[in-house]
């Protein structure tokens, strides 16, 4: 009998979705951190990258980072 399966921690599911709205935005990283300098976020494409892959990054760079890509909405049983 198969166990019930682990829900993916908030991380990896907060870092998914943004990887996945860059990958509908049809963003790169670099571009990302370009979008983000018009928001007052100083990035880089290395730090986005360490970020998503780390998957811990605050609120303020989520929220910036989806409204940076025109994300209007985010339905929270999407993450």
């Amino acid at each position: 009998m198969a166990g019930k399966q682990k829900k993916p921690s908030w991380e990896d599911r907060v870092s998914r979705h943004l990887k996945a709205e860059l990958k509908r935005s049809g963003v790169t990283y670099d571009e990302l951190a370009e979008k983000l300098k018009k928001h007052d976020h100083g990035e880089t494409k290395a730090s986005i990258a360490n970020k998503l892959n780390r998957g811990t990054f605050p609120a303020t760079f989520f929220v910036a980072s989806l409204t940076a890509l025109g994300v209007e909405n985010v339905r929270l049983g999407d993450i």
